[in-house]
């Protein structure tokens, strides 16, 4: 029981970290994030099992980690705030060519990344044939050109 308990409690922390952390995706992980994610994967595993390596105990951990998942998106799906704030809300990052600074700074992105997205999806090269870039809650951007 113990560690259930504990695989559930781990689940919620990381899950409140990693939603206040922000959105950012893998593709733009910097060498920093993927050394963070190894050090936090092997802290979390150390927390998770605790003096109890066998199969057993790995088992009840993996399925109590999947439980709370599913149980949590039922919960979402019924209380709304609840999802907004575990999933986020789109952010609008850039409008007709001009950036947000507030929002670019809350959500830890630059012009660049704006600009690598604009050029990727759409072959944009300049911010003024932007019409919106915005953050979705997926940490991807989306890049709607101007008209014209």
């Amino acid at each position: 029981m113990e560690s259930v308990i504990r695989g559930a409690a781990i689940y919620v922390v990381l899950l409140i970290i990693i939603r206040l952390s922000g959105r950012r995706t893998l593709a733009q992980m910097t060498p920093f994030d993927l050394v963070l994610i190894l050090i936090v994967a092997e802290t979390t595993q150390q927390a998770l099992l605790g003096d109890d390596f066998s199969i057993i105990n790995s088992i009840v951990l993996i399925l109590t980690l999947f439980v709370v998942d599913i149980g949590l998106s039922f919960v979402k799906q019924r209380v709304g705030p609840l999802e907004k704030w575990l999933d986020g809300q789109p952010t609008l990052l850039l409008s007709h060519g001009q950036p947000d600074l507030k929002a670019l700074s809350r959500t830890r992105l630059s012009v660049e990344d704006i600009m690598e997205a604009a050029r990727s999806r759409q072959g944009i090269d300049r911010l003024d044939r932007i019409r919106f870039a915005v953050l979705e809650t997926t940490g991807e951007i989306s890049i709607i050109p101007e008209r014209g």
